[in-house]
């Protein structure tokens, strides 16, 4: 048979391919004996890492349909359609957001905020991967969809204190899991901002205001493209219409977000 491996070489790659997977597990045992993984988001033990205890999983509120079809907000029951036959929220109606569509994974509450924070202060890298499969199951159309996938950037001075952009992670494992263009460096900040927490929501847009920026050698790659725009908390959604219309204004076609979390406004 031309081409067959021959009888003892084929015998020696399945030794050596078992003699592997043994050394690989026999290596994860020895450091789950030595740092055992953590629940990410109260330092619980768990089984495997990457994971979340049962009581910490059992308080997440995940987010999906009824929602408004533009930003994505939950919707206690499923609403009437306006005349185009979609879905919008009366924050949409009366104002609409740069992007077209958003969507979230998970409520941002008191259960998912620990989590949040020790992921993007306290050197939670090893969440990336578990959030992307969360964020992946929220936005699959949107994933779908996309050409390229981009992160809301960090200005340089406040990366190099961080040394990680969370975006840029979370990003990074979407375009991994729907397999399109990761391009962390099409959208810049140009303008280091204050922090967003405390201020209202027209100071939030006035802070952004200006802030971002296609560089030149970008457009090209940029013109014409579905582009997907990712990070990890929307609150206003001040920040990701900022960089969905300095996209736009640089060529995209159309700008959709994927959040790990959002905000929920209370009902009156």
């Amino acid at each position: 048979m031309t081409g067959a491996a021959p009888p003892g070489r084929l015998a020696r790659s399945r030794l050596l391919q078992a003699g592997r997977l043994w050394g690989r597990r026999l290596w994860r045992g020895v450091l789950d004996a030595l740092l055992p993984p953590r629940c990410l988001a109260c330092g619980r033990t768990v089984d495997e890492p990457g994971r979340v205890c049962a009581d910490c999983w059992g308080g997440l509120r995940f987010l999906g349909t009824p929602c408004c079809r533009q930003c994505g907000h939950p919707f206690e029951f499923e609403p009437a359609v306006d005349l185009a036959g979609e879905a919008l929220c009366a924050g949409c109606r009366r104002s609409p957001p740069a992007f077209d569509r958003a969507r979230a994974a998970l409520a941002y509450d008191a259960a998912s905020k620990p989590l949040i924070l020790r992921f993007k202060h306290a050197d939670r890298t090893d969440a990336a991967p578990a959030f992307a499969l969360w964020m992946r199951r929220a936005g699959a159309e949107l994933l779908q969809e996309a050409e390229l996938v981009v992160p809301v950037p960090l200005h340089p001075r406040r990366l190099f204190l961080r040394r990680y952009n969370q975006a840029g992670l979370l990003a990074q494992g979407l375009a991994r899991l729907g397999g399109k263009p990761y391009a962390p460096l099409l959208l810049v900040r140009r303008r280091a901002t204050p922090s967003q927490g405390r201020l209202s929501r027209r100071r939030r847009k006035l802070n952004v205001a200006g802030a971002f920026a296609v560089p030149p050698p970008a457009r090209r790659a940029l013109k014409g493209r579905r582009v997907l725009l990712v990070d990890d908390v929307l609150t206003t959604g001040a920040t990701l219409s900022a960089c969905a219309r300095t996209l736009k204004r640089a060529g995209a076609a159309s700008v959709d977000a994927l959040v790990l979390a959002r905000v929920v406004r209370a009902r009156p």
